[in-house]
């Protein structure tokens, strides 16, 4: 696997949403995204991610179910009409609504993996190698949280999502990992 590609633990959404806490409201979290480059240059971004729900069981199931049987296009025409779960937002830009929220209960507290049904940025795409844009359709992020409320994660701000080896996997469209850090549960 390179580093532009991370399994994900969405092959839990079949089975981890129903045992996650029930949150009692929309939640906020703050983080800082770091991205290091090839050539050792550090760029920092803050990132807010809203979770205003989380996606129920059977609606993750059925998600799946259409992703397995009809990929990135049935799993678009399922997203239809479902109301957003929350939003991510990088630096000023507007935020990028969530169509897929999970959350599961981890040895350290939570995990939350938020999806979006479009990307929020191509890091690296303007430069003359920059590969395609094509198929890179959603952003992905993924934190674990303790039960105070903090912790760290990944951001795949530009993914494709695909099935290998009977599990999902992210292939994050940059070819450096975003990671976040930092990330505090706002008041």
């Amino acid at each position: 696997m390179n580093l532009g590609q991370t399994a994900i633990v969405v092959t839990l959404l079949v089975v981890g949403t129903a045992h996650a806490p029930a949150a009692s409201g929309p939640e906020t979290y703050r983080a800082t995204a770091t991205i290091t480059t090839g050539g050792g240059a550090t760029a920092t971004a803050p990132v807010t991610i809203v979770v205003a729900r989380t996606t129920p069981e059977d609606e993750g199931q059925a998600l799946v179910g259409a992703f397995v049987s009809g990929g990135e296009a049935a799993l678009r025409r399922a997203l239809d009409g479902l109301p957003p779960t929350g939003s991510v937002k990088i630096a000023d830009a507007s935020p990028t609504a969530a169509r897929i929220t999970l959350d599961r209960p981890t040895d350290k507290g939570r995990l939350l993996t938020i999806v979006t049904d479009r990307p929020i940025l191509f890091l690296g795409g303007g430069l003359p190698e920059a590969k395609p844009r094509q198929g890179y359709g959603f952003a992905v992020v993924d934190i674990e949280i303790d039960a105070q409320g903090n912790g760290s994660g990944t951001l795949s701000p530009a993914a494709k999502v695909k099935i290998a080896d009977g599990a999902f996997v992210v292939d994050d469209y940059a070819t450096q990992a975003l990671h976040l850090t930092d990330v505090k549960r706002q008041p």
